[in-house]
């Protein structure tokens, strides 16, 4: 069961025998425990790859002619899965989504400079600490690196469809960061059955910071949910995928991978 700021801290408080509240910002104290609350979510998020965190999006603009095949990763974005971009050609209508290969940049950089730069099909851009690297006008991307973790470079477009790479066209898989919010109804986003996990990891933190004091019921609790939650945290697929290495038996297969092996 899922459950608002306001009850998780309204749960919290209560174990802790503190004065009831009608809103986080009544007391001092509650929203001490809102701020425990929101350490305790991100350090569960950054436990694993969580499924419900994927989501499929577009790519931001730089607003910047002078880098024609560079867009940006969402500041959300904490990892980028897959890339596909619409290779639509001049004069067709009909959308041609297909992947576009990730390169690591010295491969990037060791492919781009067999090109040659005195030709009408070839550009020289630069990346953000301004070193040269080479792009072909003539054609949809083929390869993409990124220099910072931030900027998404391609090695071509097409300058009879576009004057730059566009970021409608496209089409990333990426697992992405909530945002936060201090008040009283928001819900924290996490699969229903992790609340358990949630609350009694922010209680047992709770019970340290604030009355100085250990709470081993609810470490206790928040052991056994971490555990739990370790080997699932899928709703629609599967879990962790056991291989049994040519081994006789059906442990793992009727599992599914977790995280980005799907």
């Amino acid at each position: 069961m899922k459950l608002t700021l306001l009850e998780l801290v309204q749960d919290i408080l209560n174990d802790l025998d503190s004065d009831e509240v009608n809103s986080i910002s009544d007391t001092t104290e509650a929203i001490q425990v809102a701020q425990i609350v929101k350490t305790a979510y991100y350090e569960i998020l950054a436990g694993r790859d969580w499924p419900h965190l994927k989501s499929v999006i577009n790519l931001d603009a730089v607003g910047d002619l002078t880098r024609k095949t560079t867009l940006k990763l969402p500041e959300e974005v904490t990892e980028l899965i897959w890339l596909n971009y619409n290779k639509i050609k001049d004069g067709e209508t009909k959308r041609r989504w297909l992947p576009v290969d990730y390169k690591y940049p010295d491969e990037f950089i060791r492919e781009t400079n067999q090109r040659n730069s005195d030709s009408d099909t070839v550009e020289v851009m630069t990346n953000e600490d301004g070193v040269e690297y080479l792009i072909k006008n003539n054609s949809a991307p083929t390869f993409w690196t990124s220099f910072d973790d931030e900027h998404i470079v391609f090695d071509s477009y097409d300058s009879e469809v576009d004057t730059t790479t566009q970021a409608s066209k496209s089409q990333a898989y990426a697992y992405r960061t909530p945002a936060w919010s201090v008040s009283d109804a928001f819900i924290p986003d996490l699969p229903g059955e992790a609340f358990s996990f949630l609350l009694s990891e922010a209680k047992s933190i709770a019970s340290l910071k604030l009355n100085q004091v250990a709470d081993e019921k609810a470490e206790q609790q928040s052991k056994r949910q971490r555990r739990r939650m370790s080997t699932k945290a899928f709703t629609a697929k599967g879990g962790i995928r056991y291989f049994d290495y040519g081994r006789k038996g059906s442990r793992g297969l009727n599992n599914r991978p977790r995280g980005g092996n799907d």
